[in-house]
Formats: C-alpha cells, sequence, structure tokens
C-alpha cells in the first residue's frame, strides 16, 4: 500500500509550497549578487558602468546624477525588500507545508488506528501492544516530519545548490575549481556515512519497540510489580531494552558526527580558496574580479556548502522515513482475517448453535483447544459452562463474537452462520462480559452508555441498579458523574465488574456472555444479581461461565467442559446422577455433606 494516496487531499496545499520556496531561495540568491554592487560601485568606487543591470536600476530611481551614497542607499533597500519578500514566501511555505504534513499525518493514523481495530486478535497479538504503539506514533511522526521536509528542504536545498553554482560561476568560472574540488569530498563522506546509518535506522525502531512494550507491561502490571517486590528486577529489563536503544542510536550519531567537521573544514577551505583565487586575479588586475565579486562568491560557496550538509540531513530523512514507512504498511498491507458478510439477522428458536467445533489457537500444534463441540442454545435460555481451569470454556464463548474462527465446524447464531453477518450487527446482538473488567477513562455514565450510546440518565440508573452497581454510585459524590480512573484503577475489583455488567445491560442484548463476570462478587450480591438478570432480560440468551457451583446451579442447563469437549449438558439435578466430574466439583466445592444432600 503506497502511504502518497494519503497526500492526495492535500495536493493544492503539496504543490504550492514548492513553488513559494523556490520564490524565497531566489531571492535569497539575489542578496550576495546585489551586494556586490554596494562594494563595488558604492564603497570601492568603480565605474558603475560595468553593469549595466546596476546601472539601470540607479538611472531609473536616480536619473543621470547620484552620489555613491545613493548607490549604497538603493542596493541596501533592494536587498531589505527582497529579504522581506523572500521571509513572506518562506513563512508562507511554512504555514502550507506544514498544513499538507498534518493533514496526511491526521488521515494516515486515524486510517492506521481503525485498521488496527479491525484486526483479529490473533493479528495485533503477532505485532504486540508495543509495537502498534511505536508504529501509530513514533514512525508516523517521522513519515510526516519527512512530508514536511519534503515539501520545503527538498526544493530548498537542491535549488541552493544549483543555483547558488550557477550565481558562483556567473562571477567567474574560476570559482568553479573551488567546487570541483570540495564537492567530490563532501559527497564521498555523505556516501561512506550513509551507507552504515541507512540499515541502522530499522534496528533502531525495532529497539524502540521493545522499549514501549516492555513500559506498557510495567504501567499495566505495576500493582503484580509491586506485590511481588519485583522492582529491580523490571528496572533491570527496561534498562537491558533502552540500552540497546541508547548503543544504536549512539552509533549512528557517532557516525554522523564526522559530516560537521568535514563540512566546516570544506566550507572554510572553499572561502579561503576564493579569497585567493580573488585576491591573485586583484593583485594581477584581471578583468572581470573585483572586491564585491570576491565578496559574492565567498557568499555563494557557503551557500552552495551548507546546501550539500542540508542534502544530508535529507537523506537521512528520507532513510528514517523509508523504516517507518516500511512498518506502517506492514500494518496497512496487513488484511484482517475474519471479514463479516453482508446478513444482519437470522430466524430460529435457536438462538446459539455450535455444529461439530474444533478450534485451535494460530501458531499452535498438538492437540486442539476444542474438539467436536454440540450445543443449542434456545431463546431465552440460561446456560452455564463449567470445567477445570484451561478446559477452553473462555475460547468457546469467544467465538460467538469472533473475535477468533472456528478451525472446524460453524457456530450459528439465529440459525445462520456467524460468518455470513455483518460483524457490526453481529457483535450488536451481543452483550460481552469479560474476565477482566475493562473500563476507559471517563465518567461512570460514559462507561456505562458503551453499551448504549444513546442511553439517557433513567436508562444509566437501571442498568446499574440491575448490576447491583447502583448502591455503591450513589454513595460517590458526584454520583455517575464520578471520573473512572485509567483502566478503572479507582474502583474495587468487585465494583469493576458490576460496573461491566451494567455495560452489557445497558445495551439489552439478544445474547448476553458472562466469562466469569461475578468471580469477584460475594454470594449473596451474586445471587441478588442472577435474580435482577432473570427478571429484566427474560427474553435474553444468557451463556455463563463460572468456577463456583453456587453461580450456575440454577441454570436452564449446565454444560460440562472436560478435554476441549461437552461431555454432558443438563440440569444441575440431573448432572448429580450422570457427570462423575460434575460431582468432584461439587464435592470439592460444597463438601461430601451437602454432596449427601444431593
Amino acid at each position: 500500500m503506497k502511504l502518497s494516496r494519503y497526500i492526495k487531499p492535500y495536493w493544492p496545499l503539496a504543490l504550492i509550497s514548492p513553488l513559494l520556496m523556490i520564490c524565497e531561495v531566489a531571492a535569497d540568491l539575489c542578496l550576495p549578487f546585489f551586494m556586490s554592487f554596494i562594494v563595488d560601485y558604492g564603497i570601492c568606487g568603480e565605474d558603475i558602468a560595468k553593469s549595466p543591470l546596476a546601472a539601470g536600476i540607479m538611472q531609473f530611481f536616480w536619473g543621470a546624477e547620484y552620489e555613491p551614497f545613493s548607490i549604497i542607499l538603493t542596493f541596501g533597500i533592494l536587498m531589505l525588500v527582497i529579504t522581506l519578500i523572500g521571509g513572506f514566501f518562506g513563512t508562507l511555505c511554512a504555514y502550507t507545508a506544514a498544513r499538507a504534513a498534518q493533514g496526511f499525518g491526521h488521515d494516515l493514523r486515524c486510517d492506521a488506528y481503525r485498521h488496527v481495530m479491525a484486526l483479529s486478535t490473533e493479528q495485533t497479538d503477532k505485532f504486540t501492544s508495543g509495537s502498534l504503539i511505536t508504529r501509530l506514533t513514533n514512525d508516523i511522526a517521522m513519515t510526516v516530519e519527512f512530508v514536511e521536509m519534503l515539501l520545503r528542504m527538498f526544493v530548498r536545498s537542491p535549488m541552493f545548490l544549483i543555483g547558488g553554482t550557477v550565481m558562483l560561476l556567473s562571477l567567474n568560472v574560476k570559482f568553479g575549481t573551488v567546487l570541483l574540488c570540495s564537492v567530490p569530498i563532501l559527497a564521498l563522506t555523505l556516501f561512506l556515512v550513509l551507507r552504515r546509518t541507512i540499515p541502522l535506522y530499522s534496528v533502531i525502531q525495532k529497539r524502540l519497540d521493545r522499549v514501549n512494550t516492555v513500559m506498557h507491561e510495567n504501567v499495566g502490571g505495576a500493582r503484580v510489580v509491586k506485590a511481588y517486590t519485583r522492582e529491580d528486577y523490571e528496572a533491570g529489563r527496561f534498562d537491558e531494552a533502552n540500552r540497546s536503544l541508547r548503543d544504536v542510536n549512539r552509533e549512528v550519531l557517532r557516525l554522523t558526527a564526522v559530516i560537521q567537521p568535514v563540512l566546516t573544514i570544506l566550507s572554510n577551505f572553499s572561502v579561503i580558496a576564493i579569497l585567493y583565487l580573488g585576491g591573485v586575479s586583484l593583485a594581477e588586475g584581471i578583468d572581470g574580479m573585483s572586491t564585491g565579486t570576491v565578496m559574492a562568491g565567498v557568499t555563494y560557496v557557503t551557500q552552495v556548502v551548507s546546501s550539500l550538509m542540508m542534502v544530508t540531513m535529507m537523506f537521512s530523512s528520507i532513510s528514517r522515513a523509508a523504516a517507518s514507512a516500511t512498518r506502517i504498511r506492514e500494518v496497512l498491507s496487513t488484511e484482517p482475517v475474519i471479514r463479516g458478510g453482508t446478513e444482519t439477522d437470522g430466524e430460529g428458536e435457536i438462538a446459539v448453535s455450535f455444529h461439530s467445533v474444533g478450534f485451535r489457537y494460530p501458531s499452535t500444534s498438538g492437540a486442539p483447544v476444542l474438539h467436536d463441540i454440540n450445543l443449542d442454545v434456545r431463546r431465552g435460555e440460561t446456560v452455564a459452562i463449567i470445567g477445570e481451569t484451561g478446559c477452553g470454556k473462555t475460547s468457546l464463548v469467544n467465538l460467538i463474537p469472533r473475535f477468533y474462527d472456528a478451525t472446524e465446524g460453524e457456530v450459528l447464531v439465529n440459525g445462520r452462520p456467524i460468518k455470513e453477518y455483518d460483524l457490526s450487527a453481529l457483535r450488536a446482538k451481543i452483550g460481552f462480559v469479560a474476565q477482566k473488567s475493562e473500563l476507559f477513562s471517563g465518567t461512570i455514565a460514559d462507561n456505562i452508555r458503551w453499551g448504549d450510546p444513546e442511553a439517557d440518565e433513567a436508562a444509566v440508573q437501571r442498568a446499574a441498579e440491575i448490576a447491583q452497581a447502583h448502591g455503591y454510585i450513589s454513595s460517590f459524590a458526584a454520583g455517575y458523574d464520578t471520573p473512572v480512573a485509567e483502566k478503572g484503577a479507582s474502583l474495587s475489583g468487585g465494583q469493576k465488574q458490576r460496573l461491566s455488567i451494567a455495560r452489557a445491560v445497558a445495551r439489552r442484548p439478544e445474547i448476553m456472555i458472562l466469562d466469569d463476570a461475578t468471580s469477584a462478587l460475594d454470594l449473596s450480591t451474586e445471587a441478588v444479581l442472577r435474580r435482577a438478570l432473570n427478571e429484566e432480560l427474560r427474553d435474553t440468551t444468557v451463556i455463563m461461565i463460572a468456577q463456583r457451583i453456587a453461580s450456575v446451579r440454577e441454570a436452564d442447563r449446565i454444560a460440562v467442559l472436560e478435554g476441549g469437549t461437552i461431555t454432558h449438558c443438563a440440569p444441575h439435578d440431573e448432572l448429580m446422577r450422570v457427570s462423575a466430574t460434575y460431582r468432584d466439583i461439587y464435592a470439592s466445592q460444597c463438601g461430601k455433606e451437602d454432596m449427601d444432600h444431593e
């Protein structure tokens, strides 16, 4: 995918910026030429008739007779006016280039973000969160900086190089020998340096990925790090990643540090050479050489050598931007493996069906996580899934909203294969409460409205009441307008879980998935919550995962997941008769005596 398409909406600004820069450079190139008129004809008193241009300008402003000071005043004012004109064009160029570059960056960043959100969990895990953050921030910033430099420096530097050379040769052809000696030396130096540094820019971005990944892990898991007193270990891990980044950056800086001294030496030697050639020519009385010509030559040779330095910066920027652009294209060119269909609904009494479903995580080997899953969940039914840790309960429910796709068989919602559904339409039917409660910065009401952005205050409060969250929310001074810290750090585990349930309830979904969503609640609160959900969401199909028998025993049916497949699916009483695994779980939680009463 070519990133150049993102500059197309701003092509008028992108086109006018180089034209404005040409005007600025042309103005800058005129200044030494007019300065030579001041020195030769205003200060040294040479005959102005030697220059038809200078004589014509003075004739236009002063007529036939004027004083030497008039020459200084006239061309001094002209230089001031030209400087102001050049400054105006330069400022306007900076504005248009910035507008185009920032617009390019804005559109690219938005598109990249939307694309990342469209990728499957498998694909985002492959990139890693730290790398994606780097690509959407630092890498895009590099490309934006490159675009802005492209619209300004990529015109300014070559024009100064070419224009300065032409103006220098127009003063005196001998001055060209200075460039023939200095430019190849500087060009060779640049080539040798860039050949070493260009590959390192890709390494820098990868090392930065690692730094961001470690930082992201430690900031997100700060409580765990502190609880296990692993601050020193994590600091060492971060220091290792940071040191590797520093070492590569240091190597790049060490190589590029050669350029500035070489540039300074060549610039100074070029100035000395111009002064020498000019001095010799003046001493020998060679026609066409003057003090003003020598001074203008010094200025032009400095501009030419400096423009080569700017060209170096351009190549450096190209190298960094190319590395960053490659990484951005890797994201944008990654096609989502999970694509939606066109259907928005289905028909049938079976809300969710699993037909011979099997699943294994991508890039894994060995036994599949799930196999031979056959289960029908009717509309309005509550089905619980229970089993030992790691048996695939979460993997099973993740197939319904297509966080992953089944590798065998198919999953149906309302009698229609979920692959035929438009993804947004499919997920709009589902209220999903994950094991880990994910909250977002904003207010409590904002987090509940994630379920339904159009929900009014009454609907938000009702959802909180059903989720048994209204009580603690009312205890806050700001109530539903209480700010939620990043990732819900200001709330307890139980409070976050109830707020997550309220968010799902506010959606009034056709299918509610509760993935161990009440593990942080006490049994009495959980019982009240279950009753409220049953009363308020009677037509909603509920699929719940839980570890506690007390959480699932009132479900219409309980599916026992064992060895990656469903061995039994029946109400609690029947499972106590037919499922040894269920009886073992019951005995481990409720004790032998309670089991005998069953």
